[in-house]
């Protein structure tokens, strides 16, 4: 499904050229399902169904390594075939020469790409090739020189390649010629094809630039909610990701809408009202500086589960609560820190651009404690000041138990529960260590 028709019917006419790899290797099972060339067949039948009605759009298809079989001793490089030209209603005569396409020819890229130059009526119109292969030119000519040629001829076509499965390392192969998208995957074909297609479609795309705290768009690997202006109506949801060259990639979305977005960073920064200029290249700018916040025990023999409350500074809402050992990405700036630790530690901390916060704290220790009798027990530990701060009340039913508790120096302060008398109050003071367990019974 593309966008609305209202969003194309102001657009100047479009023209698409399909060409479709029928070479030999696109007999290749696709993940142990379908062959590539069925799978491709199956996909590009669907998009192009899509694209009944559409206003000022023309498309066509060409195919190559469909005609001639590829041999240990032959191999085709003119099979490449214009099999329905440009016209506004020949869907379903392509829908039909796709169905009956064998894949089982050789690779001859930049001779299709030459013969394309002569499919487009003219030059007039917005000319799109989009590209489907799984393979590197298999013949003499190279692909890259044919694309200058072209360009050098003053013919204005867009092209977009679209690599099926295909080792990424090939890239710089078809960087030459135009956009390179991969699909190591069906769905991921289906998603990058209908993608594609709506680019060439619009003419506008869209990039959201994460920028860090000297305005480079190098953040990335968060959700992205795009709303509709002013409401709760989600549009679109992406993962933001940086393409092969290391910058944002380009997305397509509706310019008929204004944006509101929210990117879940922690804490989510949002940008409202935001316009999408047709027929160009939008660029949304955002700052989301971050840096990371480390947090571990110092000295741990073994595993101690614990949970750190993360605020920003000065305020009470908590924004994240992130486990021991682990890592946690965070918008640049001061956070107040509270570790849930037995007795309660807290620090505030500063988020730096690209760097990692690291906060350390001792291992615990474990207070084994136990009574004979149901008593009335507060827990307190010893202030560097030698005041003594409240921990902790230990439960009145359960007369065995165990404590993690961070080293330093404590005092059990207790009487009978049936007592009458506050002067029948009992105290122990003892000391806890990392690592090791301290006994108490009372």
């Amino acid at each position: 499904m593309f966008l609305s028709l209202t969003s194309y019917s102001q657009q100047p006419l479009t023209r698409i050229l399909f060409i479709l790899d029928a070479s030999n290797s696109m007999n290749v099972r696709w993940n142990g399902q379908q062959t590539r060339i069925e799978a491709a067949k199956e996909l590009l039948s669907q998009s192009i169904d899509s694209l009944r009605n559409i206003p000022n759009l023309e498309i066509a298809l060409r195919v190559y390594g469909h005609q001639s079989p590829i041999t240990a001793t032959f191999q085709d490089c003119n099979d490449t075939k214009l099999e329905v030209g440009f016209g506004t209603n020949n869907i379903d005569a392509i829908k039909s020469k796709i169905r009956s396409i064998e894949a089982k020819g050789t690779t001859p890229i930049a001779r299709s790409l030459e013969a394309a130059a002569q499919d487009f009526p003219d030059s007039l119109s917005r000319n799109y090739i989009i590209l489907i292969t799984d393979g590197l030119e298999a013949c003499d000519n190279d692909p890259c020189v044919v694309a200058k040629k072209l360009k050098d001829k003053g013919v204005k076509v867009t092209p977009f390649v679209i690599g099926l499965g295909m080792d990424l390392s090939y890239l710089e192969k078809f960087n030459c010629i135009g956009t390179y998208a991969d699909a190591e995957t069906k769905e991921s074909f289906k998603t990058v094809l209908k993608n594609v297609v709506s680019k060439t479609l619009l003419n506008t795309t869209v990039q959201i630039n994460l920028n860090t705290i000297t305005k480079q768009p190098k953040e990335t690997d968060v959700s992205m909610f795009l709303y509709a202006a002013g409401t709760k109506e989600l549009k679109y949801t992406f993962v933001h990701t940086l393409n092969n060259k290391g910058n944002p990639d380009t997305l397509v979305i509706d310019p008929a809408l204004k944006y509101d977005l929210i990117v879940h960073t922690i804490p989510p920064v949002e940008k409202k009202n935001i316009p999408i200029q047709r027929h160009t290249h939008n660029t949304i700018e955002v700052d989301a500086p971050q840096g990371n916040l480390t947090v571990k025990h110092l000295n741990a023999t073994r595993t101690y589960l614990l949970d750190t409350r993360v605020m920003q500074f000065a305020k009470e809402k908590t924004i994240n609560v992130q486990k021991i050992n682990s890592t946690d990405k965070y918008i640049v700036g001061k956070y107040d820190i509270e570790i849930l630790s037995l007795p309660r530690i807290y620090r505030t901390i500063d988020i730096n651009q690209s760097s990692t916060t690291t906060l350390e704290i001792p291992a615990p220790g474990v207070l084994a404690y136990s009574s004979l009798n149901k008593s009335v027990v507060q827990l307190f530990v010893k202030a560097e000041d030698g005041t003594w701060n409240w921990v902790i009340n230990l439960p009145e039913e359960n007369r065995k138990g165990n404590l993690q508790l961070q080293p330093g120096t404590y005092k059990l302060v207790f009487r009978l529960k049936n007592a009458r008398s506050s002067l029948l109050t009992q105290q122990k003071e003892f000391t806890i260590y990392s690592n090791k367990t301290t006994t108490i019974a009372y």
